[in-house]
């Protein structure tokens, strides 16, 4: 399949995310499914194939080129099984613990003997930083946060931004007058440019069909975090300026939805492959998280791709998906059988709390 022209050029023996980099909020608003749908969702770590259980389906079929990804799936149906959600939290590391190795060992008990050597291999890393932290992307933060933002930041100032009760304007301030200083800027072009990106945290290959400054797209994003947004209430910028949590979560790992996401479990379909591990079976489903495979394509593949996802597509079914900074949206082939839902994207756009991505796309396949 032409989607998979990215696994001759990536590796996939590694985690490459320890957890969800995209908003499941943001993702099963957008695809508003209807109980007792089958639902498709790239794995990445697994938290939003997770999350979209939330959402009553019949089954989500989870796919992923990296056995690494899966695995991380496979743990974390493990961890929601043999633990509660207190423990959950520690064993991923969204809460400090002195007892993640004992979790660790309870939680890979019920795992094939390759996976349970698989986090064997890790498991100094686990204990130290949790499951959450153990990925590629999430050791890149974590250089960002021992080594260079203590130079940039005290840790009352980096606490400041997390401050709740700030209204927009004095949000905004904060950013102006006391975040943006030019070692944080010195920072942003150094830390956050193609080059260092590229070998610390996503694998070079993501970024051969990307346009301009990747250090000047993640500042216009951490303005939207900091500033339209309420970091209090973001997960994802608190873990990459601290390394946990704090109190608030990703959608799969709230208490509110843990007995319901461990009550579904079963409902998981997990298939290694490209996309094509479903779309060549002929099966059919109501909706789509394509997170941001669609950026790793050029366009002839991009259009090749969609149509194949678009011919597995129940009428009705939504396509749903990001784009960091290669611009990818409805392929003019395909026009005539899809409806845009910019209704959906503005939402979307203004509520994502995963700020990397410059766009949000919601498109609905045509009756």
């Amino acid at each position: 399949m032409a989607e998979s022209e990215i696994a001759g050029k990536a590796s996939f023996e590694a985690i490459r995310y320890a957890q969800l980099w995209e908003d499941a909020d943001v993702l099963t608003a957008a695809l508003g499914t209807q109980p007792g749908a089958t639902l498709v969702s790239i794995c990445s770590a697994g938290d939003n194939a997770l999350a979209m259980l939330t959402l009553d389906p019949a089954r989500v079929v989870v796919v992923d080129l990296s056995p690494a990804q899966i695995a991380c799936l496979r743990i974390r149906i493990s961890a929601y099984r043999a633990l509660d959600h207190a423990a959950f939290l520690e064993l991923m590391g969204s809460r400090p613990s002195e007892r993640r190795g004992d979790l660790l060992d309870r939680v890979v008990q019920t795992l094939p003997e390759t996976e349970r050597a698989f986090w064997a291999e890790r498991r100094e890393d686990i204990v130290a930083h949790g499951l959450g932290g153990v990925g590629k992307f999430e050791r890149y933060f974590r250089v960002m946060q021992r080594y260079l933002l203590p130079l940039v930041h005290s840790r009352d100032t980096i606490a400041a931004i997390f401050q709740p009760g700030k209204s927009r304007q004095e949000r905004e301030h904060f950013l102006d007058t006391r975040w943006n200083s030019w070692r944080w800027n010195l920072l942003l072009r150094g830390f956050f440019s193609r080059f260092t990106m590229g070998r610390l945290g996503r694998d070079p290959a993501f970024f051969d069909h990307v346009e301009g400054s990747v250090a000047g797209h993640v500042a216009r994003r951490i303005r939207h975090a900091a500033v339209d947004l309420d970091p209090a209430l973001n997960p994802y910028l608190r873990w990459i300026l601290t390394g946990s949590h704090g109190e608030a979560l990703p959608m799969a790992w709230r208490a509110e939805h843990y007995e319901t996401i461990r009550d579904r479990l079963d409902r998981l379909d997990i298939r290694q492959g490209s996309l094509e591990a479903f779309v060549s079976t002929g099966e059919k489903a109501d909706g789509f998280n394509l997170s941001d495979i669609f950026e790793y394509m050029n366009l002839q593949t991009f259009a090749a791709v969609y149509g194949s996802v678009v011919a597995a597509a129940q009428p009705g079914a939504r396509l749903v998906y990001w784009n960091m900074m290669a611009p990818r949206r409805l392929p003019p082939a395909h026009a005539d059988r899809m409806l845009r839902r910019p209704d959906l994207e503005a939402l979307g756009k203004a509520a994502d709390k995963a700020f990397f991505y410059s766009d949000f796309v919601v498109e609905e396949v045509l009756a």
